[in-house]
């Protein structure tokens, strides 16, 4: 049968660059081993139920609780995160680089245009996936893409598009990997890794002309799968080793119906002709073949794809995580709550020192122990120290908030031995300085550049005039703008303003504020502009859309509340001088009997006076 070996080995015969390329990004993933390692630990801390992963005791009695601290952490984290990132609807905003860019008109279609883009696409959503990363591997990445999404409508055939235009699509840490001694991300040659279905990539090959991709090796793909059928497994298994390794075993690859892409992005040296290929664009399928090799086609002058890191390391790429320092003291904590728990069960259940030969017996309440005269049954005590441990777990769970840089301070709790409101501030601002250093880098190395790629993108395919939802600042009501490429095209850049700008303009109205409730607010209340602090707090705290700010509404609104209160009192003074329906009824009385008008005007209020009676007066 070894020729059958052999014409397996014709079968799968590699193209020379597809080997080579798949043997770096071997070699990069092997340098990247290590912190994958430790991303998986600590995954399995944030995820854990118990500590049967993650302990060391084989004992079958000891305890196994996990204490969530790292989970909490991380949540906490995150939602101050995507707070901080999207503080309110307004968090982007258009800055022109000349004055034809910078009108109100470009501002309100770029922001307009982008907001719906945002919303329809489920940013949103994919950032919350990416602040995770950013959280638990200390590593985001993020590529930006165009999309043209539809279905078929099962009942007119007719295909419906649900979204057109720009994507941000999360990569997972996991899949990207790259010279992580390069000068930047941006510069270093890296690999993506993708996992399709044969359908998937067939429809790619009908669908998206724009990816290139050379159906001839694509047929060849799908042939080699239909081919390798006939083969025994003995056969195959002789030339697994032909194919580099991370498939797993060979046949299940082939059988499976999923095909793996790498693609190459970056510089790439050819052994073969000696010469320099730069910013090219390759694709390795099933690290045999070139399903593509062109010249990167992106118009950004830049790689479609982003990474940030949360605490930066020299010379390596691969940043750390908040988390990663805590894994041991977690560790830690768990070791010292289950000791507790081991020590009560100890208490409860205590061993027993057994003298002399005492017959056996059940432990427990009210049972019966026979012991000889020479004999003796003791409860052996636990260890007290066991009990004495809450101090060292307190005081670890405040080191693991401060160093992930989201103590209980930032939130608001107070810690035991804090006396004073200052020392509370001391440590709210150590936190705030922390956190908010963390969440600029993401917003400033991440966020901004990716809206504009995605801005960039959409100039680019954006062909016909598209209907955007805005507010009518107006009218106040949700209208339609028309926004063609010729709108979003200007000189200028998008920018997040949450977390960076929020902050400092937070922090400057604490400032103004706590200028004011000092003496020296007094002193200078002469040349202080009341107008130009209103606009200023109206800007900064994003109150715009509001519409309750303006330039002296509150004394037009107090001279229309006096102007309603003097007429509500004309109008009660009216109908105090108007006859009452008990005087109409007595003047009407009156005239039936004949009386004069001038007797007929009606009676003072309190009066006893009655009008005359017909007949004998009443007995």
């Amino acid at each position: 049968m070894a020729g059958k070996v052999a014409e397996i080995r014709d079968l799968l015969d590699r193209d020379s660059m597809a080997r080579t390329l798949a043997g770096l990004y071997n070699q990069w993933y092997t340098q990247r081993n290590s912190k994958e390692v430790e991303w998986r630990e600590l995954r399995n801390y944030l995820f854990a139920t118990d500590t049967t992963t993650t302990s060391n005791s084989t004992l079958p009695w000891k305890n196994k609780t996990t204490v969530p601290k790292l989970t909490q952490i991380r949540d906490n984290l995150h939602a101050n995160y995507l707070d901080a990132l999207f503080p309110n609807d307004d968090w982007m905003k258009w800055e022109g680089y000349d004055l034809e860019s910078s009108t109100k008109d470009k501002r309100k279609a770029i922001q307009a245009y982008m907001s719906n883009k945002l919303r329809e696409s489920g940013f949103r959503e994919t950032i919350s996936s990416l602040v995770y990363d950013y959280i638990d591997y200390g590593n985001a990445f993020g590529e930006v893409t165009y999309v043209d999404e539809h279905h078929m409508d099962l009942i007119s055939d007719e295909v419906i598009t649900t979204y057109r235009g720009p994507k941000l699509i999360r990569i997972s840490p996991f899949d990207i990997v790259f010279n992580p001694t390069a000068p930047s991300f941006r510069e270093a040659p890296k690999f993506t890794r993708y996992m399709k279905s044969i359908g998937e990539l067939k429809k790619d090959l009908k669908y998206r002309p724009d990816l290139k991709y050379d159906e001839a090796v694509f047929n060849k793909v799908v042939d080699i799968r239909q081919s390798i059928s006939s083969f025994r497994t003995e056969d195959i298994n002789k030339a697994e080793g032909f194919l580099v390794d991370g498939f797993g075993s060979l046949q299940e690859y082939y059988q499976s119906g999923m095909v793996e892409l790498l693609e190459f992005e970056g510089d790439y040296y050819n052994q073969a002709t000696g010469e320099l290929e730069e910013n090219k664009v390759i694709t390795i399928i099933d690290r045999s073949y070139i399903l593509k090799n062109e010249t990167n086609p992106s118009w950004l002058g830049t790689d479609t794809k982003n990474h940030v890191g949360w605490r930066e390391r020299p010379d390596n790429l691969y940043a750390m995580g908040p988390l990663d320092n805590l894994v041991g003291m977690q560790y830690r904590v768990d070791h010292l709550e289950n000791l507790k728990a081991d020590a009560l069960d100890l208490t409860i259940h205590p061993p027993l020192k057994i003298k002399g030969d005492v017959e056996p017996f059940t432990w427990g309440p009210e049972e019966t122990i026979h012991i000889p005269e020479d004999g003796d049954v003791t409860a052996m005590p636990p260890n007290p120290a066991a009990f004495q441990v809450n101090n060292e777990i307190a005081s670890l769970l405040q080191v693991m908030e401060e160093m992930a840089g989201s103590p209980k301070e930032s939130m608001g709790i107070r810690t035991p031995g804090e006396k004073t409101a200052f020392e509370v501030q001391q440590l709210q601002n150590a936190a705030s300085r922390i956190f908010q250093h963390k969440v600029n880098r993401f917003e400033r190395e991440f966020l901004e550049p990716i809206l504009n790629k995605m801005l960039e993108m959409s100039r680019h395919y954006i062909d016909t005039a598209e209907l955007t939802r805005v507010m009518d600042d107006d009218l106040g009501v949700m209208d339609f703008l028309s926004i063609t490429k010729e709108d979003i095209s200007s000189r200028g850049k998008l920018r997040p303003i949450g977390a960076r700008h929020y902050a400092m303009r937070a922090q400057l109205l604490q400032n103004i504020l706590g200028v004011f409730n000092s003496p020296i607010g007094a002193i200078i209340q002469p040349h202080i502009s009341g107008k130009r602090i209103a606009q200023m707090v109206e800007e900064y705290m994003g109150f715009e859309k509001y519409d309750f700010i303006g330039e002296y509404v509150g004394l037009f609104e107090q001279g229309e509340q006096q102007k309603i209160v003097q007429q509500v009192q004309k109008e009660l003074q009216q109908d105090a001088a108007a006859p009452s329906m008990d005087d109409r009824m007595l003047q009407e009385q009156g005239r039936e009997l004949g009386m004069e008008e001038e007797e007929l005007s009606p009676l003072p209020s309190g009066t006893s006076e009655e009008l005359p009676q017909e007949g004998p007066p009443m007995e």
